[in-house]
């Protein structure tokens, strides 16, 4: 590297150049956090009901946020910060979401509980024949309903429908099918809750026969297989043909239910499953969109509590980067300030160094753009104002490396050595130690990194990004960029800040 420092020179420029060129005309940029661009903040409180509100502990909020940081990693949104808020009797959950693309998507993704329940089906209002049933039929009975509405509720009141967060899961129900093709749905009777979406272990889109449907995919043995297996002999009809024996399951169907809705409704085909894989369908299909947000919501597991629909509740919130943005400009215009100050200063003390130390850390600045924007393109890396200060302290370190360099370049040359000789023997051992200490500070930024979430994890990876960085502009530019100017002034060293020493001790002592 110092043998051809020009070609160094040439070579770092070229690349860094490039790289920059091509950022620019892919249009990438960062992207902002919350704090600076704004975005939403949704407030998720537990359903007041006796049996959700025991559900909320303190372990199952941690639950909960684990859950929904996957559900909203998996959309795309950049540096969410999620966080438990608890106290005074309230628990609450509070999701921050910075300048997401579609909000009203991201929105309903976490504002989802996902309560996926499999409940018989007691009567469908969209079967053929379902009025003269609801005729003939006598109602159920409680040992069935377990206090639940029956088919005369269903017969008297013909827009009754139960209240998904309120309808508990052992009584029967009536709930809305999805629109169908027509956009027109349907009140289906269901029993009670034979298992829930705690008996899955994954969920995905699949494209069949022509049409998008989920594929589940439920736990091996008694908590997962076994228990719909359980259900599917209650309602297996071996006939297909008319109503079943069982008055659990006349009808020989299973609904799906996810959050309240009748998603799907099958004809058990089989009174015992062997593969654990089960398609959930409808006539016309899922609209693809539809059948992945679905999976993607049944993949990362049902919530194990109950939330309240913040959109009804008047807990999302927009949030205004007024405040942020007035930060992020006193703390640029104060960085400004102190970095033109440094400036001047290395560049009266270091000279030709104190230029080679600004030139590097313009070049590994220009690098840090290219990796944050892509980074922010490709895997939605966030810029916060934490993100800002590891910048800043980056800074820091970066001209702390090169003090270290000059003081020995100096120090050398002090002892009588030539400025070419002074160079050779200060690099290798000054390099050294700035590796070492950049390695440090790597250690310390992934501890970072692994332990926290949030603004703070941005710190860490900016902070740890930027001493890669370093390390890269003090090998390839700046040392190389000493070594070029050292073989084209070797006879100034006050060029280098280096002043004649007046006289020698014994000189002094004379």
């Amino acid at each position: 590297m110092l043998e051809n420092a020009l070609a160094s020179l040439v070579g770092i420029v070229v690349v860094v150049a490039g790289l920059l060129f091509w950022s620019l005309s892919a249009g990438q940029e960062p992207l902002l956090g919350l704090d600076l661009q704004g975005g939403v903040e949704v407030v998720l409180e537990p359903v007041d009901t006796p049996e959700n509100v025991a559900l909320a502990t303190s372990e199952n909020l941690d639950i909960a946020v684990e859950i929904l940081r996957k559900r909203v990693d998996a959309i795309g949104v950049a540096e969410p910060d999620i966080t438990t808020q608890t106290g005074s009797g309230s628990n609450f959950i509070i999701v921050q979401l910075p300048g997401i693309d579609n909000q009203d998507d991201a929105v309903a993704l976490v504002g989802t509980t996902a309560q996926l329940q499999f409940r018989p089906v007691l009567l469908d209002t969209g079967d053929r024949g379902a009025q003269q049933l609801m005729s003939q039929l006598p109602d159920y009975g409680d040992g069935i309903t377990n206090g639940g509405p029956d088919i005369s509720d269903l017969r008297d009141n013909p827009t009754l429908v139960s209240d998904p967060a309120s309808a508990a899961a052992d009584q029967s129900a009536i709930f809305l099918t999805v629109p169908n093709e027509n956009g027109l749905v349907q009140r289906v009777l269901v029993g009670p809750t034979e298992f829930t979406g705690s008996a899955l272990s994954g969920a995905e889109p699949l494209f069949i026969n022509g049409g998008w449907q989920v594929q589940v995919t439920f736990k091996p043995g008694a908590e997962g297989l076994d228990l719909f297996n359980e259900s599917a002999r209650k309602c297996f009809i071996p006939d297909e043909q008319g109503l079943g024996t069982n008055p659990q399951c006349l009808f020989g169907r299973l609904a799906f239910v996810l959050d309240g809705v009748v998603e799907s409704s099958p004809r058990i085909n089989s009174p015992e499953f062997q593969q654990r894989q089960v398609q959930i369908t409808r006539d016309f299909g899922f609209p693809e969109d539809e059948a992945r947000q679905q999976a993607l919501i049944l993949d990362f597991g049902a919530l194990p509590l109950a939330f309240s629909d913040p959109a009804e509740s008047g807990l999302v919130n927009t949030v205004s980067a007024s405040l942020g943005r007035d930060s992020l400009d006193a703390g640029l215009l104060a960085g400004a300030v102190g970095i033109a100050i440094v400036a001047l200063y290395m560049i009266w003390y270091y000279r030709v160094l104190g230029l080679a130390a600004i030139l590097s850390l313009m070049l590994s600045a220009s690098l840090l753009w290219v990796v944050v924007s892509y980074l922010s393109a490709s895997r939605g890396l966030a810029l916060t104002l934490a993100g800002v200060v590891g910048l800043i302290v980056s800074i820091g370190v970066s001209l702390d490396s090169n003090v270290i360099f000059f003081e020995d370049l100096k120090d050398i040359s002090r002892r009588g050595d030539s400025l070419s000789t002074s160079m050779n023997k200060a690099f290798p051992g000054a390099f050294s130690t700035v590796f070492w200490a950049n390695l440090a500070t790597l250690i310390g930024a992934l501890i970072l990194y692994l332990l926290t979430v949030g603004s703070v994890k941005g710190f860490a990876l900016i902070l740890a990004i930027a001493s890669i960085l370093d390390l890269v502009a003090t090998y390839f530019f700046m040392a190389p960029f000493v070594k070029f100017m050292i073989d084209k002034f070797e006879g100034k060293p006050a060029m280098f800040g280096i002043r004649e020493q007046k006289g020698t001790a014994e000189e002094v002592t004379a």
